[in-house]
């Protein structure tokens, strides 16, 4: 057999030679005993056949020993390449471990990792992430790899097949989001059907009283399986984690894809309504407190009142088509336009001192978001003499409108464990109007080379970004353009294992100095935070292990002598530890641990040169198992321990919020009722019932962790 591509591998998955495959051993994974490798000596890049019908299908990398990551993922303009072929460090979790952790928000996935904590916890808003000790923001999550296409604040699960952390700033590789995050980059794929037909129905509870039922069908059809259809639909509805309140779902998603000889092509369309009343809040604390206030009852809301409705329409499509053998054009664009309408009570006049006082008001803020983005390029593999070339041409296009509609009242004195009644709000509501127009575009060129028989990968990359925030109802325009570099090297010490570097940068919107400077309406180019990284990937055959270095500079704005410059910097310097996979045959396994100095290295307080950088831990640590029964045939069970080390709220260190730990377990169990497959999983989240503060930051905040949460659920395939 002839080694292929990605796309090759795709093809020859709907091939009816697969399908005999898959009905003679009985299992859609039946491309797993192929073992067949893309490898090419014009390919820099390994692009490794996948194994199960899904992936296949969608082009994706296979799972790796226990399934619960996978070998690789979508790096933008890289391409889908295995992680041993690339000069970063990332993880890419598959729909098993989704469905084996009912994960139902991206929070409940990435938390795995212990380079990356969730900034909020479940029934909040939304979702927002750190990634090596910065923030990330949901709208820079991208869904097929295109960003500005999620909601602000949350994305339902069921319909995606993979999520896909990269850890450390990805300008050149994905471009820039909307908001301009460093630390890292989340992408999400959506699901595509496989050749066996498939129809699950779930039924799922969570305490207390949150009934829902997931449909996921997916079916393939025409010459060769060539054209397929997975549909997903879902509804939640009941109390969930806070007392009195309510958490409501509503979801539907469609996906269409051509899988031909030369051209696939893909659409995504999917409606989401949430509504929930009583949403977990977030709060800062009183400037010069020197105590932490102790943590209220996780089921208490302390804004009583709060209610978030949130709607989203996207629709997305890509394509790709092979030119030649060597050469494939591909393209995206994708359309959302989301809204939510929120009570937002705050404590904005006093924050909490440390016995829990402060003055709370009420407000309103509705905003909508309708966004475009688009990517296009070209990727060609040639050789010059014994040098393999992978050189990949692309632009990317994102245009943003957002609107608002923002009206508060008065304070009134509450208390986080003893909360008043909100004040009532006689502003009438209006509908929101345009407040930012954002337009961002790149151009981008990278060459992977590869040597001695590609065992030595060399990137070279550079992305010219523009970011064009333009003016609306008299706001200061901004536009600016900057050049980020990636150079990366990979050199394959062995058959199975890498050791790799990168320097690479991430991007962000520069500023306008202000009225009452010396340098009033200078405008600063988008600005760069870099990374330095060292790392080393060792493949064990059941196991993998990482290990990296790293530091990350990021620059700040500052204003010094009526000078506003972005003299300011917060430089992060880490060690990460992965490892994922399986001990021996049915006992999988997830560990890491990261150690992280942030430090403001520049600031425009002298007093606070050199202190921690707030609301940046400087250990976690993550430890999953899971564990197929040997007793009992069908029953796996699984724990989980995270724990977050202490950290500073305020950038003075002031303020220290304390550690936490927290552990999860679980169990499922396999069988047939009426010769169907059915699995019945349940979990126990905070199994302590641990009370704790989880820290954001830019700007600093904290919510209450979530309480302890029982989660059951019952599927059935037909």
């Amino acid at each position: 057999m002839k080694n292929r591509s990605y796309s090759d591998s795709r093809r020859f998955a709907a091939k009816p030679l697969a399908r005999l495959m898959a009905q003679c051993l009985g299992t859609g994974l039946a491309m797993a005993s192929l073992g067949v490798a893309a490898q090419t000596a014009t390919k820099s890049l390994q692009e490794v056949v996948v194994t199960d019908q899904a992936a296949a299908i969608g082009g994706l990398q296979k799972t790796y020993s226990g399934g619960q990551l996978a070998r690789g993922g979508d790096l933008g303009i890289l391409g889908r390449t295995d992680l041993m072929d690339v000069p970063f460090s990332t993880t890419n979790y598959t729909a098993a471990l989704i469905e084996n952790q009912q994960a139902l928000n991206i929070s409940d996935v990435v938390m795995s990792d212990a380079s990356v904590r969730t900034l909020q916890a479940r029934g909040g808003y939304g979702e927002d992430f750190q990634i090596r000790g910065f923030a990330v923001g949901m709208r820079d999550v991208s869904l097929n790899g295109l960003y500005g296409l999620v909601p602000s604040t949350r994305v339902p699960l069921e319909m995606i097949e993979r999520v896909e952390v990269l850890k450390g700033p990805g300008s050149l590789t994905n471009g820039v989001g909307p908001n301009g995050s460093v630390g890292g980059n989340i992408n999400l794929v959506t699901k595509r059907a496989g050749d066996e037909p498939l129809t699950r129905v779930t039924g799922t509870y969570m305490g207390q009283s949150q009934f829902g039922t997931h449909l996921d069908v997916g079916r393939r059809f025409g010459t060769d399986n060539q054209w397929g259809v997975r549909a997903n639909g879902v509804w939640r509805n009941g109390e969930g984690n806070i007392d009195g309140g309510r958490q409501r779902l509503g979801l539907g998603s469609l996906g269409l894809d051509f899988a031909g000889d030369k051209l696939r092509w893909s659409l995504d369309a999917l409606a989401t309504d949430g509504k929930t009343a009583e949403f977990r809040p977030q709060v800062g604390f009183r400037s010069g407190i020197t105590s932490v206030p102790a943590v209220p009852d996780p089921r208490l809301n302390f804004y009583p009142g709060t209610e978030l409705t949130d709607k989203a329409k996207t629709v997305i499509s890509r394509l790709e088509y092979d030119l030649s053998d060597s050469t494939t054009v591909y393209g995206g664009v994708g359309y959302t336009n989301s809204k939510t309408f929120q009570h937002f009570p705050g404590a904005w006049g006093t924050e909490p001192d440390s016995q829990g006082n402060f003055s709370v008001s009420n407000g309103l803020y509705d905003e909508y978001n309708k966004t475009t983005s688009a990517d296009v390029g070209l990727r060609t593999h040639f050789k010059t003499g014994s040098v393999g070339h992978t050189l990949v041409l692309s632009a990317n296009h994102m245009a943003r409108e957002t609107g608002y509609f923002y009206t508060s009242t008065g304070s009134t004195p509450s208390n986080l464990y003893n909360p008043s009644p909100l004040p009532a709000i006689t502003t009438p509501r209006l509908a929101p109007s345009k407040t930012a127009d954002l337009t961002q575009q790149s151009v981008a060129i990278a060459d992977t080379m590869a040597f001695a028989d590609n065992r030595v990968l060399l990137t070279l990359g550079l992305r010219d970004q523009t970011i064009n925030q333009k003016s609306v109802n008299g706001s200061t325009a901004y536009k600016a353009s900057a050049i980020t570099p990636l150079a990366g090297l990979v050199f394959k010490a062995s058959r199975d294992t890498s050791v790799y570097t990168n320097y690479t940068a991430g991007l962000q919107a520069g500023g306008i100095a202000g009225v009452g400077t010396l340098n009033e309406g200078q405008v600063f180019a988008p600005q760069k935070t870099k990374q330095i990284e060292i790392g080393v990937k060792k493949d064990w055959g059941m196991l993998m292990t990482q290990a990296a270095l790293f530091q990350i500079t990021q620059p700040s704005s500052v204003t010094e002598n009526q000078v506003y410059s972005f003299g300011g910097e917060q430089r992060n310097r880490g060690l990460e530890l992965t490892t994922y996979g399986e001990l021996q045959r049915g006992l999988r396994l997830m560990a890491s641990a990261a150690f992280l100095d942030a430090k403001l290295t520049r600031t425009n307080n002298a007093a606070n040169q050199g202190n921690d950088a707030n609301g940046v831990p400087k250990r976690t640590f993550n430890v999953g198992l899971d564990w197929d029964t040997p007793w009992v045939s069908g029953l796996s069970l699984n724990g989980r321990v995270i724990h977050t080390a202490a950290m500073y709220f305020d950038p003075a260190n002031q303020l220290r919020m304390p550690n936490w730990t927290r552990m999860d377990i679980g169990a499922r169990y396999r069988t047939k009722i009426s010769n169907q497959p059915v699995v019945l999983r349940a979990s126990l989240e905070n199994v302590a019932d641990k009370a704790y503060w989880v820290t954001s930051t830019n700007p600093s905040y904290a919510t209450v962790g979530a309480p302890r949460t029982l989660m059951l659920s019952a599927q059935i395939d037909f």
